[in-house]
């Protein structure tokens, strides 16, 4: 029998929850209830409980309080709230404190009642096995050569969002180091896989069937999992669904430098946004070197920001912007640059201007943001890209919309943004590191072009 106790600060509140449901037909008997969290404690103390049913909003010690000193005190107890909130943030905190459900007593009539109750059961008996079965597998390891593997895709997620999986239901479901597996009994065709996938939130989460598990224990396939699986599906290049992965494989991944290899220093320069042959190149390099997901994801949101407005137009750039959310692999990651180069080559085809110009003005804007703070002029970067000046100026002229000085001079504020906000130095320094001379004439237009004196712009920053 599973033993319950109920706390909720109204009396007649706890006899009405108490007397609503014909607990013995669920296998639960009620062994106690309390009108407070300290009375509850003390309840606890005497009275072994599996269970505890917890009012929120109760005097002196609150439900979050008391589910936070349950946890610390009876690890074994599950908690369930009782709440008239029925907002998410309520929902949310309880969840993130480890309560196992919620029930909503305004909502809670004697015809959901049992149904309500029967969940609850159902999931308490469910933890009870999978711990069971958690215990004997960390002595003889995985009975089962494969797995059903869930990786969040991004942001928080709670796994009681696989709980909606039918197979979870009556495998255990084991958490790795933000991972969760189930192993999976027997055979089990690609089609009902995927049945079972389709209750998942859409977005959410990325599953894979990880193979040659058979023995090994979960303490071992943690650090792997962990380091390695993220890494394989987010380049997986395999038709199947859900992919495939072998444990050998990616046991390799982890014991090398398993994304932490460097960005393609080829992909800032953006030959391969023009040329077919450099996009093959730096494709097959990202293939080979696998730069960790959140490196490709920096890589994205640096294209928009320092091209922007040179190579996209605004409804462009909103359209690529809004795009990166839905990169979860780096097929989509390639699909989206293909996206950008395809503005890229339409740009240069309105301006009239030939690859290898296109290629030297890129190359002069990287030049110009890597020196913005040494004393560089339009001679100096005509001279780097091998252009005579006066061509260079005509034709970046009509590739930037604007003068080489004010593009100059815009890169060196923006510069000079960083180094207030990012470092101490007094502003007639920032200004020299900036290419200013004259920091009163830095002072004077970065109030122009900003709104504001630069040490307005650093005291506001800092309060940010």
């Amino acid at each position: 029998m599973i033993k319950a106790i109920v706390v909720d600060d109204e009396r007649l509140v706890r006899k009405g929850f108490i007397s609503l449901i014909d607990w013995p037909s669920f296998g639960v008997v009620i062994v106690g209830e309390a009108g407070d969290g300290n009375a509850a404690l003390a309840l606890l103390r005497e009275q072994e409980a599996d269970l505890l049913f917890v009012d929120i909003t109760m005097p002196g010690m609150s439900g979050f309080e008391l589910i936070r000193q349950v946890r610390q005190q009876f690890p074994a107890i599950r908690c369930v709230v009782l709440t008239c909130h029925h907002e998410f943030d309520y929902v949310q905190e309880a969840l993130r404190l480890g309560a196992v459900d919620y029930i909503v007593k305004t909502l809670l009539e004697v015809e959901n009642a049992d149904a309500t109750i029967s969940r609850l059961v159902e999931r308490v008996r469910w933890e009870d096995s999978t711990r069971e079965s958690l215990s004997r597998r960390e002595a003889s390891g995985l009975a089962a050569d494969r797995v059903l593997l869930f990786v969040p895709l991004k942001g928080q997620v709670s796994e009681e969002e696989l709980f909606q999986l039918p197979l979870a239901k009556n495998q255990p479901l084991i958490a790795l180091q933000g991972q969760w597996i189930v192993p999976l009994q027997g055979r089990m065709s690609g089609d009902a896989l995927q049945r079972e996938l389709r209750a998942l939130p859409a977005g959410r989460w990325q599953a894979a069937l990880v193979s040659g598990l058979q023995g090994r224990m979960c303490r071992e396939l943690e650090p792997v999992l962990g380091k390695a699986a993220r890494l394989a599906l987010f380049y997986y290049g395999g038709e199947e669904e859900p992919p495939r992965l072998d444990y050998a494989e990616l046991a390799l991944a982890a014991e090398g430098a398993a994304g932490e290899a460097p960005f393609p220093a080829s992909g800032h320069q953006l030959r391969w946004a023009l040329e077919r042959g450099d996009w093959d190149s730096f494709t097959a390099e990202m293939l080979l070197r696998r730069p960790a997901p959140e490196a490709v994801a920096d890589f994205g949101h640096s294209l928009l920001k320092s091209w922007s407005p040179l190579l996209l137009s605004p409804a462009e750039a909103a359209e690529l912007k809004a795009a990166i959310s839905g990169n979860v692999n780096w097929c989509s990651w390639k699909q989206w640059l293909r996206e950008f180069a395809g503005h890229v080559q339409r740009r240069m085809i309105e301006l009239g201007l030939s690859k290898e110009v296109m290629f030297c003005l890129i190359r002069a804007v990287l030049y110009m943001k890597q020196n913005a703070g040494s004393k560089i002029n339009q001679g100096d970067v005509a001279a780097h890209i091998n252009m005579s000046r006066g061509y260079f100026s005509q034709c970046f002229a009509r590739f930037a919309g604007e003068s080489f000085g004010e593009v100059l001079r815009g890169m060196r504020l923006e510069l000079a943004k960083s180094l207030l906000l990012e470092t101490t130095h007094p502003v007639h320094e920032i200004a020299c590191r900036s290419g200013f001379e004259d920091d009163r004439y830095f002072s004077r237009l970065f109030r122009e072009r900003v709104g504001r004196l630069p040490s307005e712009y650093r005291a506001q920053g800092a309060k940010l």
